[in-house]
């Protein structure tokens, strides 16, 4: 987004779809179950695109992102509940609490491929799961209620922060040099790159956003409890990102707002939920093994479609 063509229309759009929401939500015309539906999926890209930074663009295997969504909805719930301190305040330390979990995590597991640093990073997720469980200040086991504070309008600031933030940290030097670690992590290092560097950079990165996304979760519903944030959780942020496209940020959105859509009015249905589901992800991977998207973006079908335009009125 660094050329004005993609990124005032970006601006534009996004303002619009805030504004016509917020209008809906004022007249009434969007209830509370559709809101939280909003706000609820907002959380949820939020996740996906900073864990997409990390697998997607830097190409490492991480399953410890529900470590980071503990950490950013406890240190939020503490500095509200606890401190009284202003939701935004909140959410800020939130995410500096999860970049600093991510760097004590990234420094020394980073150095680690493929399988085995996946194993390490769902180690961290277990290790900050059960620290909280057995915490007592903040409720152990029975969990730790929490006001509602998220609304749809620090959901959708949030998350037009995190995307805008991703795409220009993608876009930079500092971004390619990721993707070349993602492609050839041997190459990369041989042509000066300092790898673990840039592995650490978007860890941390990716880590912050996540806590944002905590601190959203935690004060969008009532009581926040250590199992909300086991191995399941990361499998779920993995899903997204995997079903969408390894490399495509759109993808990524993409299939979050499916899968949220698909689990949310499956809700009525406990018995075949998850089977269905299941059915869902499978029939798509079988169509679509490299996800939804592939490693293309939304604005690359863009390009494809007005190039097949300009060569058909041409008559070629």
């Amino acid at each position: 987004m660094k050329k004005s063509k993609q990124f005032w229309p970006f601006i534009g759009s996004a303002i619009a779809a805030y504004a016509v929401i917020q209008l809906l939500i004022s007249m009434g015309i969007l209830d509370d179950f559709y809101s939280n539906i909003l706000i609820f999926m907002s959380i949820n890209i939020i996740l996906a695109v900073s864990l997409h930074l990390i697998i997607g663009i830097t190409g490492q295997f991480s399953l410890g992102h529900a470590g980071f969504l503990a950490v950013g909805a406890y240190i939020s719930a503490i500095v509200t509940m606890k401190l009284d301190l202003p939701f935004p305040v909140a959410i800020l330390l939130a995410g500096i609490m999860a970049t600093l979990a991510g760097l004590v995590v990234g420094i020394p597991s980073l150095r680690l491929r493929g399988d085995y640093l996946a194993i390490a990073t769902l180690g961290f997720a277990e290790i900050i799961r059960i620290i909280f469980l057995n915490i007592d200040y903040v409720g152990g086991a029975a969990g730790m209620q929490v006001t509602h504070m998220t609304t749809w309008t620090y959901a959708f600031v949030c998350l037009f922060v995190t995307i805008l933030v991703i795409v220009n940290f993608t876009n930079s030097r500092h971004g390619r040099a990721c993707i070349s670690v993602r492609e050839n992590e041997i190459a990369a290092d041989a042509m000066g790159i300092n790898t673990t560097y840039y592995k650490v950079m978007a860890f941390a990165i990716g880590a912050f956003f996540a806590g944002v996304a905590g601190a959203l979760y935690a004060h969008n519903f009532y009581i926040i409890q250590p199992q909300n944030f086991g191995f399941l959780k990361s499998i779920d942020i993995l899903v997204y990102v995997v079903l969408g496209g390894l490399g495509s940020l759109s993808g990524a959105v993409v299939a979050t707002v499916l899968l949220t859509i698909v689990s949310t009015f499956l809700q009525d249905y406990p018995e075949t939920r998850m089977i269905i589901y299941s059915l869902v992800l499978i029939i798509v991977m079988l169509y679509r093994p490299k996800g939804l998207m592939g490693t293309m973006e939304i604005t690359d079908y863009f390009k494809l479609w007005r190039s097949w335009k300009g060569d058909k009125q041409h008559g070629k």
